[in-house]
């Protein structure tokens, strides 16, 4: 029996394909951290029967029109905005993705960041390097207090749940906005439900991880930053295309709000000329969420335990619904 035909569309350590060898031909595009490109895409999956692709990948109507054998696209990502579902539904092609196995990771990132941004840690960091240090002063990169404040998660789900847990050991006051109320959050955490714009009036920390769709897209545009707190503190771990970038630009420069810290951008990857890195009072990291060792493993072996379970009649485990 021939064996179905996987296309990975970047490089990964050949330990995490070897047990599925036996199972499946696989290929993949070499580079690391260099995306393929369209063409080599496209010409890859005419022959492929899945697909295990990155976030960044841009899986349309035209790629799944032109893959005929395609029978699951696994997402390297608990995201899947950059996969055309109707399309996809159309041709009865399964798409799973990478949900529960980087939630503890992703939250750590999210208070780190909090956290960094409140306490001007980078800055911090830079000063030193520049030589700058000369002197001890008593408000010298002076950040703000975590503990006891007020955070404002926008987006209840696993990931916001566990950066929950981390503010409780802190002893933050936690509100939280979401389309539906937690009840079982609000009984363990102690969190508060409240509407959008209570938790951007009230919150020290409005943080962001909710996924992206027509709702959610430049929800944080300049009214919401008006409304906050101008020593409000904004973290995105969530998609960047639920911010308008302009409008945190002008928040920020202004001091409309205090401070960011950004792990997304509107469009990836951001060049050094992008205009809020030219602001001292935001941290931006290159969307690196779920990026510990670890979970960057657990989320390939379960793209490719997705892809052998449709093949071998025990379904996906993680389909997108």
């Amino acid at each position: 029996m021939t064996k179905p035909n996987i296309y990975i569309t970047r490089r990964i350590p050949e330990e995490i394909m070897e047990p599925y060898k036996a199972h499946f031909n696989i290929s993949m595009w070499r580079e690391a951290n260099v995306p393929v490109s369209r063409d080599i895409l496209l010409d890859n999956c005419k022959h492929a029967d899945a697909l295990i692709c990155m976030l960044s990948d841009r899986i349309d109507a035209e790629l799944i029109e032109q893959s005929p054998k395609l029978r699951v696209i696994a997402n390297n990502a608990v995201g899947y905005d950059n996969i055309d579902l109707q399309s996809a539904a159309e041709k009865d092609i399964i798409v799973t993705n990478t949900p529960d196995v980087l939630t503890e990771t992703t939250a750590d990132l999210t208070f780190a960041l909090l956290m960094a941004t409140a306490r001007r840690i980078v800055e911090a960091s830079e000063f030193i390097k520049a030589d700058q240090w000369r002197n001890w002063g008593p408000f010298l990169l002076a950040g703000q207090d975590i503990h006891h404040k007020t955070i404002g998660i926008v987006g209840m789900g696993r990931i916001g749940e566990a950066v929950a847990r981390r503010a409780k050991g802190f002893g933050m006051t936690i509100q939280y906005h979401n389309r539906t109320r937690k009840e079982v959050a609000e009984q363990e955490l102690g969190a508060a439900y409240v509407s959008f714009s209570e938790l951007l009036e009230t919150s020290d920390y409005v943080v962001a991880l909710l996924p992206l769709n027509k709702q959610s897209e430049q929800l944080f545009d300049e009214a919401a930053f008006a409304k906050m707190k101008s020593s409000a503190i904004f973290i995105n771990a969530s998609r960047g295309r639920t911010v308008d970038e302009a409008a945190l630009y002008e928040a920020l420069k202004n001091k409309t709000i205090h401070a960011a810290g950004l792990d997304v951008f509107e469009s990836e990857p951001i060049r050094s000329d992008h205009p809020l890195l030219s602001l001292d009072n935001v941290v931006c990291i290159p969307h690196i969420g779920s990026a510990s060792h670890e979970t960057r493993w657990e989320m390939l072996n379960l793209c490719f335990d997705n892809v052998k379970g449709v093949f071998q009649g025990e379904g996906p485990l993680t389909q997108v619904k």
